[in-house]
Formats: structure tokens, C-alpha cells, sequence
């Protein structure tokens, strides 16, 4: 405990030094939420970012998080604890296959899930979160079609939640939301039958329809909170806990291991540490360095998902 009280009263030392904002997503380790100045899903942190008036953004996420805030702050220096943070949402999805598709179907609106690289932003019409995706795409006119990427299952959810038929989804899944299993989410209601269902849109079908609610997950985490129930299986990641557990301390949560890991972790989310939160503070790397040109054509769409109510 002392070696790790020492790296926190580095990292705050640091943080007035630089004139520096910690952002930090529910899926962070406890003790980087801890030290955080603001901790939220994709969307509040990406509002977050945009109303900062500091130097630099340290920013404990993964790799496309930290890039949606390099442009809004281009002028501002943005860090990221680990470069290998990265998304296996990111990885399904190509900005060559995205102007591949859009040369074959120019009549397409292209509406892209945040969980994107900062090239496949720049392709697109506008951006969407899991909190804010239904009203993105019910904000577009009913005869446009619609490309929606990259993920699979939020986009058959949104596609379910708007009766939107002309919408041509992606192939791309989330590694862990992907790989829970029905089966597994039956055991866990068998075992806690008083516990209600809380699922993350990037869910499978079969998971999302045992549900009690689906969203986001700020949302899941409001809706555990302020619900009358005093337990709760919540079908995402379980970084979840530590806020689940502060701002509800009296209730009772349980998390199903996906297949992959037997766990309910992000492998990518878990790279950062307090240490190297502590070192890209101090040499200010690595650091999110983004063209001109991305930036520009970026800015219109996550501008136009901000602006979304």
C-alpha cells in the first residue's frame, strides 16, 4: 500500500503540474477511477473532453477514446498510458473498407460506432455511442440507407429498436460483450433469482432478450443504481463494479465470465496501470499526434453525434 499511495501522490503532483485532466472509462482498474477527474462511458468523456480548458489530457481509455479527444483538442497535448490499448471493434473495421463500401453504395449514410479508429471517423456522416445510437439513426431521414458499423450487435439492436429496415450492418464484435453466453447468463439467473438483468446493447440477441434493461454503460449504471431491486446481473464489463458498488453500496451485483477469459474483463482496457499513468504524466508520452487533414475531416461528424440530444 505505501509503494502505491507513493505512485498516487506522484501522479497528483504531476496533474497540477501539467495543468492536466484525468479521463478514465468504467472499464479502468478501481484505482485509476479513483484518481480521476471524470469517469464515464465513450459519450460523457468525449462531452468531457470537449469542455476542458487545461494543458493536457491524460486520457485512461483505449486508443480510439484518447483519438476522439485529440480532435477536439488539437491544439492541446493528449496522452495515453498504453499505446496497445486497443479494440477489437477498431480491428474489424478499415477506413479503405469503409470508401470501398461507399464507392459501391454512395447513397448510403455511413453512422459509425465511436469504437472506431480516428481514419474510419473520417469516412464517416456522423458517429453514435450505444447510449445515443437509436436517436442517431432515428434523427436520419427514413429514405436514406444506412451503413452501420462496426458492430454487429448493437447494430441489429438498433435496427430492432427503430423497425429501420434499410440498414446494412457490419460484421465486427466486441471481444467481451460478444462471447457472453446465454446459457451462462441462465445459470446466473437460476442462481440469484431475485436479481434483475442489466445488458450492454453489444450483447447477443439471445442475452439482450433475457434482459431487464439495455444500455449504455453510464446507463446500466444509473438504472442499477435507482432501480428497486437489491440485485443485479449486469451483462458488461466489470470495471462497472467500482461505481455500482460506491454509489450503491447497499445492493448486490454479480458479473457472468464470457468465453473467452472465464472473466468479464477488457484485456485492452486492463493494460493501463497507475505506473504508466505516472510515466506518460511525467514524459508527457505516449502521445496522441493526429494529421491536420484527420482532424478536419473527423471534427464533422463527432461534432454532429455531440450535437444529438
Amino acid at each position: 500500500m505505501p509503494a502505491v499511495q507513493s505512485i498516487v501522490d506522484e501522479i497528483l503532483e504531476l496533474k497540477q503540474q501539467r495543468h492536466a485532466i484525468i479521463l478514465a472509462h468504467h472499464y479502468q482498474e478501481s484505482e485509476i477511477q479513483e484518481l480521476a477527474d471524470s469517469i464515464g462511458d465513450s459519450l460523457e468523456l468525449a462531452r468531457r473532453a470537449r469542455d476542458f480548458e487545461g494543458d493536457v489530457i491524460a486520457f485512461c481509455g483505449v486508443v480510439f477514446m484518447a483519438e476522439t479527444a485529440k480532435v477536439l483538442n488539437p491544439t492541446r497535448t493528449v496522452v495515453l498510458p498504453d499505446l496497445d490499448a486497443g479494440c477489437s471493434l477498431v480491428d474489424s473495421c478499415t477506413a479503405e473498407q469503409v470508401r470501398a463500401f461507399r464507392a459501391r453504395h454512395p447513397d448510403h449514410v455511413v453512422v459509425s460506432y465511436v469504437n472506431t479508429s480516428v481514419e474510419v471517423k473520417a469516412e464517416s456522416d456522423i458517429l453514435c455511442t450505444s447510449r445515443n445510437a437509436v436517436r442517431i439513426v432515428n434523427s436520419i431521414p427514413a429514405e436514406n440507407p444506412i451503413l452501420f458499423l462496426p458492430d454487429i450487435n448493437l447494430g441489429n439492436y438498433v435496427k430492432q429498436q427503430t423497425g429501420r429496415e434499410n440498414m446494412t450492418i457490419w460484421q465486427g464484435a466486441c471481444i467481451v460483450h460478444a462471447t457472453f453466453l446465454a446459457r451462462r447468463l441462465t445459470t446466473a439467473r437460476a442462481e440469484h433469482p431475485q436479481a434483475l438483468v442489466a445488458a450492454h446493447p453489444e450483447c447477443p440477441a439471445d442475452v439482450l432478450a433475457m434482459a431487464d434493461f439495455i444500455g449504455s454503460t453510464s446507463a446500466i449504471i444509473d438504472w442499477c443504481v435507482s432501480a428497486p431491486a437489491e440485485e443485479y446481473i449486469v451483462m458488461t464489463e466489470s470495471g462497472v463494479r467500482h461505481s455500482l458498488e460506491r454509489l450503491a453500496p447497499q445492493k448486490r451485483f454479480y458479473f457472468v465470465p464470457n468465453e473467452n477469459c472465464n472473466c468479464s474483463e477488457c484485456p485492452y482496457m486492463r493494460r493501463n496501470t497507475l505506473e504508466k499513468l505516472r510515466d506518460c504524466l511525467t514524459m508527457l508520452t505516449p502521445r496522441i499526434e493526429l494529421s491536420d487533414d484527420i482532424i478536419r475531416r473527423a471534427a464533422l461528424p463527432i461534432e454532429r453525434m455531440l450535437a444529438v440530444r
